[in-house]
């Protein structure tokens, strides 16, 4: 079977869509039956720059696409590639089904498509999608997955927002949840774990944020939250922002040093922008405590991370939270700054239940495996192709 897959993320590897491409098409590669032809479509945009897929074998082959409407700029160079210059290119490759990693789908297909829809966030939080573009365009992708053969969601939490929002049944919807990359694991090299905390300027001991700054990751909040600590603890366990700040000053993205400046927290709170890919196991693995109460999540890919360093995590009891984190968290209410507080203080004071908290979260994270999400893909197009 010719599958083709859209690759636009592979030009931008950095990104959470990016990462999820890329670590599926490993996870494909890895799978012992080949029976299986990929063809990675991937258009080529005035300003895009390709990455190539790293170590593939020759079942792997990408194909790269010009823009018929470069000169009409991004937005339209988008649309026009997941709705028409995908489906040129598919048929010139002859492909026997399509897979959109992202919710990109095209509302018209000649093969059985497979969509992937992570989340409904611009549904399910209204002020997320703020332009009118933004419901225009999700209105489209919406009929296109309503057209899909199948579509593929990362957890249960999404599943349910989907059916509801979009309106699918149940059994055209795969729940296959995310996976945790072999570069996050326990790092326990005291110089390595110096050199970050050198490099960032952060203290011996510290309670981690890491992550987006949009306002349903909760950030000033969390800050709140560290501010009604005892001062003793305050003292003790620094609080670490990491994360690249973007669109900062735009309602949904709240400056959360507005919030450290209004606590008086400047000396106890660090921001230490972007994160070098390298830097995040040691980063993860060098917090005393994760902390991740988001109002909203799909999935969740930093607690999951956070877990597999043996990070002790505190997380959200709404969204798909509670599904990733299992009896390995403390989980909260997201939206009670007195109970993030109080969880936060009853971890940093007992040893005990940090330490089952790490024992239990690597255990859990050892079963999120990019293999065991690509055999599950692979099993959705075997489906779909049986009942053609």
């Amino acid at each position: 079977m010719r599958i083709g897959i859209n690759a636009l993320f592979l030009q931008r590897p950095t990104s959470g869509m990016g990462q999820h491409l890329l670590h599926l098409l490993e996870g494909l590669d890895s799978l012992e039956e080949k029976e299986q032809q990929y063809m990675l479509l991937a258009p080529r945009f005035r300003r895009a720059y390709t990455v190539r897929a790293p170590q593939l074998s020759d079942r792997f082959r990408e194909v790269e696409v010009v823009s018929a409407l470069a000169r009409l700029g991004g937005n339209v160079d988008q649309v026009w590639w997941e709705q028409v210059g995908i489906v040129l290119a598919g048929m010139r490759e002859k492909i026997d089904l399509l897979h959109c990693p992202y919710w990109s789908n095209p509302v018209w297909s000649p093969w059985p498509t497979v969509v992937t829809v992570h989340d409904v966030i611009q549904f399910v939080l209204p002020e997320y999608a703020w332009r009118k573009i933004s419901r225009v365009y999700f209105g489209m992708v919406s009929v296109a997955a309503r057209r899909a053969d199948a579509v593929i969601t990362v957890s249960e939490c999404s599943k349910r927002d989907i059916m509801k929002i979009i309106g699918l049944s149940a059994d055209r919807i795969h729940v296959i949840g995310n996976a945790v990359d072999a570069s996050f694991y326990p790092v326990r090299d005291a110089w390595l774990l110096a050199n970050v905390r050198e490099r960032y300027g952060i203290a011996p001991r510290f309670v981690l944020y890491f992550g987006g700054f949009d306002m349903r990751k909760n950030v000033p909040r969390i800050i709140e939250a560290y501010g009604r600590l005892p001062e003793s603890l305050r003292r003790e366990y620094q609080l670490v922002i990491a994360g690249r700040y973007q669109h900062l000053g735009h309602p949904l993205y709240p400056d959360p040093r507005e919030t450290v400046r209004r606590l008086g927290l400047d000396g106890s709170v660090i921001f230490t922008g972007q994160i070098r890919e390298q830097d995040k196991a040691p980063l993860y693995s060098a917090a005393t405590v994760y902390m991740f109460p988001s109002l909203y999540e799909g999935f969740g890919m930093t607690v999951l991370e956070a877990m597999a360093c043996g990070t002790p995590v505190l997380t959200s009891t709404v969204s798909a939270l509670p599904e990733v984190v299992g009896d390995a968290g403390a989980l909260v209410d997201p939206y009670s700054t007195d109970a993030i507080s109080a969880t936060l203080a009853e971890l940093l004071e007992d040893q005990s239940k940090r330490d089952e908290l790490a024992r239990r979260g690597l255990e859990r994270a050892r079963h999120f495996t990019w293999p065991q999400v690509a055999d599950q893909t692979v099993r959705v197009y075997k489906e779909i192709a049986r009942k053609l």
